[in-house]
């Protein structure tokens, strides 16, 4: 069992910045992987950031792609998403995702449908 609690988001202006936090609990994170995941109202669930635990190795949407980071802290078993020059489009709700184990290859990590554990979600709203 893992839980996960986000925290981070807010109300900002195109082009600030937010950095979003999500804090796990309940089991070791040495062989999962932490994504973040959006989702906008009337839209389906989007892939944002990834990270494997063990690794560090991180993974982008082209969206996200050279604006955000990803990044872990394993003394504090947390998970960070630092997102800078944001725009309009980014607007919604975060979600924190684990998937539990080794998984086969890495595409997989960008589908909201393997992720065992999700958070409740942290809301970002970027005004123009």
């Amino acid at each position: 069992q893992v839980t996960l609690v986000e925290s981070g988001g807010g109300l900002v202006q195109a082009g600030d910045s937010l950095r979003l936090s999500c804090a796990a609990s309940g089991r070791t994170l040495s062989t999962d992987t932490m994504g973040w995941f959006r989702q906008a109202p009337g839209k389906e669930r989007e892939f944002v950031s990834a990270i494997m635990w063990s690794s560090g190795r991180t993974f982008y949407a082209d969206s996200s792609k050279g604006r955000f980071t990803i990044s872990r802290d394993n003394a504090k078993n947390t998970a960070y998403l630092q997102m800078n020059s944001l725009k309009p489009e980014d607007t919604g709700v975060y979600y924190c995702a684990a998937a539990v184990g080794p998984k086969y290859g890495t595409s997989w990590l960008r589908s909201p449908n393997p992720y065992d554990y999700w958070g409740q979600g942290t809301r970002v709203t970027v005004s123009s």
